[in-house]
Formats: structure tokens, C-alpha cells, sequence
């Protein structure tokens, strides 16, 4: 089906698509990583708190098919692997990069807004409490 009437929300829309496999918080730290240097799995599992291995493999995975990393492995021993941003991949540093931003200009909004919530639900009584 075609995205022209709404381009985000049918199932079979490529830009959904893009978003549930991209536009996640750790492929947009992985992608800002590899951006200033290809980076080997443990060196982002490091920079990455939080992130678990599990998470981290599949995020990459995630990355490498939609054509936004490339991962080589080095002929080392032992053997390890590498991975890089594509060129496709360093597109989105501009789209990113201004999320980024704006999530830094914003964060003080943002931590009040979370305050206001947080204290408007600890007054306001449960519905099953009704």
C-alpha cells in the first residue's frame, strides 16, 4: 500500500519501517559513535551504558541490513570484527545531529514537563479507586 494518505502509521509503509528498525535510541548512539570512528563491540558496548549484549547485537544487525553499517572482520588473532558507518548511514548524522540538539536545548522543558506529570498523577486519585 502506498504512504500517500498517511506516510507513517500503515503497516506497510516503508518509512514505519524505517522507524521500528532505525529510529531507536541505541541505533542512533551507535550510528553517533561510528560516525567518529569505525568501532569494535566491546569498545560500544563501553560508550553505550545500559546497553545490554543482546541489545547491542541485534541494534547492529539491525543496522548492517538496512545498509547503514558495514561490519569486517579483521584478520587478527583472535579474530575480531569492526564496524563502520556507510555512507547511506552518514546521512542521517543531519537528521540526528538536530534531534540531538534539540533534545539539549529542550531538556530543562523537558525534566519540568515529567515533574508536572509526575505530581499532577500523585494527586489525582486512581480510577479503580473511585
Amino acid at each position: 500500500m502506498a504512504c500517500e494518505n498517511d506516510p507513517i502509521f500503515f503497516a506497510d509503509c516503508a518509512a514505519r519501517s524505517f522507524f521500528d528498525q532505525v529510529a531507536n535510541k541505541w541505533a542512533v548512539m551507535i550510528l553517533t559513535i561510528l560516525s567518529e570512528r569505525p568501532s569494535r563491540f566491546n569498545e560500544m558496548k563501553r560508550r553505550l551504558e545500559g546497553v545490554t549484549h543482546k541489545a547491542l547485537t541485534q541494534a547492529l544487525r539491525r543496522l548492517e541490513r538496512n545498509g547503514l553499517i558495514s561490519r569486517c572482520v579483521l584478520a587478527t588473532s583472535p579474530v575480531a570484527v569492526e564496524y563502520s558507518i556507510t555512507s547511506l548511514g552518514r546521512t542521517l548524522q543531519v537528521p540526528f545531529g538536530a534531534v540531538y540538539d534539540w533534545s539539549i536545548a529542550h531538556l530543562d522543558d523537558l525534566e519540568e514537563a515529567k515533574r508536572l506529570y509526575d505530581a499532577k498523577q500523585q494527586n489525582t486519585p486512581l480510577a479503580n479507586d473511585a
